[in-house]
């Protein structure tokens, strides 16, 4: 299972599009050194939206959970986790190393509703309500994420996974550099440099 942000998923994969038809534009009608430049611009934006909207994950597989954050990918085997926290962010023990998720991430928005939500689940039936009324499965679901975030949730599931897997699950956690935010970073680069040497000689 993959848990991340899905309105920065939408947005970023929004933007590719965007930058996609921009480019095309440029490579068609564009003349220099403005093209470039504008190129550079979009490049840079459009590696910033790559780590940052569409490479974070966190996801859980039948050995471990697999926390993939902008720069590092770390897989933690399921008898590796010692404890799963929610502050900010959900983190991640597992023996000296703290695995800080990327996303989800309760907004500080989303911590204010659900206290609310949570305070209004304890509330009786006893005043009138203009609120629909909700099937017995709704109100269990509402229920159980009264006073809880989406990230909150996660942390839940991570840990349950873990303590059911535990005594399955073999290895030890890795933590890897990713290597396709490396060359994104690079290629970022190499666009910027162009551009200050395409105005400089222009």
């Amino acid at each position: 299972m993959t848990y991340r942000s899905t309105a920065s998923w939408i947005f970023g994969w929004v933007w590719l599009v965007f930058a996609a038809l921009n480019t095309a534009d440029l490579i068609i009608r564009g003349t220099l050194p403005a093209a470039l430049v504008v190129g550079a611009v979009l490049g840079l934006i459009t590696y910033l939206v790559f780590v940052l909207s569409l490479r974070p994950a966190t996801i859980t597989e039948e050995g471990g959970v697999r926390i993939r954050n902008p720069f590092r990918t770390v897989y933690l085997p399921w008898n590796t986790v010692d404890a799963v926290e929610v502050s900010n962010a959900i983190t991640i023990t597992a023996g000296d190393l703290a695995v800080r998720c990327w996303t989800p991430q309760p907004s500080a928005r989303e911590r204010a509703k659900a206290a609310r939500q949570g305070g209004s689940a304890g509330r009786s039936g006893r005043y009138p309500s203009r609120e629909p009324v909700r099937s017995k499965g709704e109100r269990a679901a509402a229920a159980a994420m009264a006073g809880r975030t989406h990230a909150d949730w996660v942390a839940e599931q991570i840990r349950d996974l873990a303590e059911r897997n535990k005594r399955k699950a073999t290895g030890e956690a890795t933590v890897i550099w990713s290597p396709y935010s490396i060359a994104a970073s690079a290629a970022a680069a190499i666009l910027v440099v162009a551009a200050v040497v395409a105005l400089v000689a222009g």
